[in-house]
């Protein structure tokens, strides 16, 4: 019996369901409560009143209809808005979660469903053994992957077992503090930065992670490549409108999991979501590196980024490369003890770091007296409708950020027939080496679209000079950028890959290795050619990275991904403010891209560095960004939710403020002022 003193003016019942795992105590708990009782306080009361001795710590409530979580125990029932009508859940914050990594293995880990995406994902990383966590997300898979993967487990006449990494005894899952994500300068290096394996000094370093040496293992190693069978099965984008559904189930960095609608046990990839990956260190970063590796691998084989025959054989021998490497490494014990070695590793590396616009410029050296200049006899070729395209050689002159062409050199002191100005402009390659062609696609942004013009080069070392001139006036800088030197080696770098992938070399028989040629390609290329032509093909790129060490033979295929003139862009269907047409909008770490959705052609690049504001009108759904010079766009999306292209754009900018010389701390406020919108 309830006294009538009980029944004051403001008390009221409060329903709470406990999610509990005792089949003989109740479920359901009726509270007396008033509107000025704390959260903290309901939550005393409740457990009094189920009387099951346990640690209730990780314990919280949410709130069913709103989906969200009372966290702040201090605040009042009045205050947080609940009344008699409200169904709470007092239920755990840390559940179980399958990830799927990029390298397609699926770990199953505690995660907690109360801290925004963004905190979680750090956590989770520190548990996988990832710095720079920040460069990472959580991606739903889209519908088309998960119809293909039910179409293929119907048809399957075995039951499929998943083969699952469990990761559930781990220090951060609990709320303890497990392995630091980042390292300090002074820290012992964990990997060996020639092969990959956890070094033997620091093996006792894993004993407070659940990442004992076998799992390490795992993550930091790439494993036999799939059948062409099972690359069938998987989900592949025909087209722009396939890719942007790709990445339309990005998760909301500044909610919950719970929020998001996320169950316990369910399943989610991890993936790198932002494409600058900064400070890249083999001694650290073994499980980093082989994770972008690994995405970049399914992103070709795949085909969700577009490459031509000679870069896939590219990409063919270095995996082949890192196949033998691999099998070379179990089978014997090897000495990587040589200093030139971890010298050629670290200078690959430098030419992996991404360095946004509106990052840290203090120790760009520029003479502002003294701009290099390149003058040379080039071809234009300008297309034409209807006709043939004009090819004609030209004096060119590059100075600053301008192109100008002459008739000839002897007219270059007077007025050129036209200047190019390539700030903002978008620069393609148009490179077959074995045709022996090396032209350069500029798509120079005018008042209707964008004016397309091609320059042919000599010979790889004037392509070299004049491609990374032209890289780098596109985001505004002249070659007197420091910046400039590393791009023409790293172009070269490439252009050589290139020729040892179409030059004829003496091929061992393809019989006399253990490879399966399909399981390095593409299916369009599987469908080309027969296996043992291409076995050979492979085989002759192969001669030339041969003696590549395991780590350096990643690096390398990461920056050939790095230079396919797709890498980086992230496709949404969007319908831009005053046009009655869809177009596609192309998100990248430097740049936003305008392009036609049937042709696939560029029709407009906005930079990041130009930008004066961008905010979102929540209520209809639209981004609007303001760009020097009076631009300004707006669009809604129609892929996705406008807050996933907000967030993309708040992410890269905040990305671009990372510095070497900052403490290795992150500025989450930062992070989520620049990404969180007020919705």
């Amino acid at each position: 019996m309830i006294s009538s003193s009980e029944y004051g003016s403001h008390s009221w019942e409060l329903l709470v369901t406990v999610d509990h795992q005792h089949e003989e105590v109740q479920k359901e708990f009726l509270l007396r409560v008033t509107g000025d009782l704390h959260i903290g306080g309901v939550m005393l009361k409740l457990v009094e009143q189920i009387k099951i001795s346990q640690d209730w710590s990780d314990y919280a409530l949410w709130w069913e209809q709103k989906k969200c979580w009372l966290l702040k125990t201090h605040w009042t029932l009045d205050k947080c808005g609940v009344q008699a009508d409200a169904k709470l859940f007092f239920t755990t914050q840390h559940k179980m979660l399958r990830l799927r990594l990029p390298n397609m293995k699926t770990v199953r880990l505690k995660v907690s469903f109360s801290s925004v995406v963004f905190k979680a994902v750090s956590d989770i990383c520190k548990i996988l053994n990832i710095r720079r966590s920040e460069e990472l997300s959580l991606l739903k898979q889209s519908e088309d992957a998960l119809k293909k993967k039910k179409k293929k487990d119907k048809n399957s006449k075995e039951p499929v077992t998943e083969d699952i990494l469990n990761l559930c005894n781990s220090p951060v899952s609990s709320g303890l503090s497990g392995s630091p994500g980042l390292y300090s300068k002074t820290m012992t290096p964990v990997y060996d930065p020639i092969s990959g394996t956890p070094a033997s000094s620091t093996i006792t370093w894993f004993s407070d992670s659940p990442l004992t040496e076998q799992n390490c293992s795992i993550l930091a190693f790439s494993h036999p490549n799939c059948s062409p069978e099972t690359l069938a099965e998987m989900y592949q984008p025909r087209t722009l409108a396939d890719k942007a559904k790709l990445n339309a189930g990005w998760l909301d960095s500044s909610r919950s999991l719970m929020e998001q609608g996320i169950l316990e046990d369910d399943q989610l990839l991890l993936r790198f979501k932002y494409y600058t990956f900064f400070d890249l260190n083999p001694k650290y970063d073994a499980v980093r590196i082989n994770q972008i590796y690994e995405q970049a691998r399914w992103a070709i084989l795949l085909e969700e980024i577009d490459c031509t025959e000679e870069e896939m054989l590219i990409f063919a021998a270095l995996q082949a490369q890192y196949h033998v490497n691999k099998l070379s490494l179990s089978s014997e014990a090897q000495d990587f003890t040589c200093e030139s070695e971890v010298d050629e590793v670290e200078a690959a590396l430098s030419n992996l770091e991404v360095t946004l616009e509106g990052g840290n410029t203090s120790n760009t050296l520029e003479d502002i007296t003294d701009i290099p200049k390149l003058a040379d006899n080039l071809r234009l070729v300008r297309p034409r409708k209807l006709s043939l395209k004009a090819i004609k050689p030209y004096w060119f002159v590059f100075k600053d950020t301008s192109v100008s062409y002459f008739k000839n050199k002897e007219s270059a002191q007077g007025e050129p027939i036209e200047k190019l100005n390539l700030k903002g402009c978008e620069v393609v390659p148009d490179v077959n080496v074995a045709a022996k062609k090396f032209g350069i696609k500029l798509l120079i942004p005018v008042a209707d679209g964008m004016n397309e013009v091609y320059l042919r080069c000599e010979n790889e070392n004037q392509y070299a000079r004049w491609m990374a001139a032209c890289i780098l006036a596109s985001k505004g800088k002249t070659m007197a950028d420091s910046s400039y030197h590393p791009e023409v080696h790293k172009i070269l770098s490439f252009l050589k890959m290139k020729n040892w992938a179409m030059s004829p070399q003496a091929v061992s028989d393809p019989e006399s290795i253990d490879m399966k040629p399909e399981c390095f390609v593409s299916l369009r290329y599987t469908k080309k050619y027969k296996s043992k032509q291409l076995a050979a093909r492979i085989l002759e790129a192969h001669q030339n990275v041969c003696q590549m060490p395991l780590v350096e033979a990643k690096l390398r295929f990461i920056q050939a991904w790095q230079s396919l003139p797709e890498f980086g862009l992230s496709y949404y269907i969007v319908r831009f403010k005053g046009s009655k047409k869809d177009d596609m909008l192309g998100v990248s770490y430097n740049r936003l891209i305008r392009i036609d959705i049937a042709t696939g052609d560029p029709i407009t690049t906005w930079r990041f560095s130009n930008m004066k504001q961008w905010n979102v009108n929540w209520e209809i759904r639209q981004v609007a960004i303001e760009f020097d010079q009076n631009v300004s766009i707006a669009f809604t999306c129609l892929s996705a939710d406008c807050k996933i292209i907000h967030e993309y754009i708040g992410g890269y900018i905040f990305l671009s403020t990372r510095s070497k010389d900052q403490n290795e701390t992150l500025d989450e406020d930062l992070f989520h002022k620049l990404t969180g919108g007020q919705e």
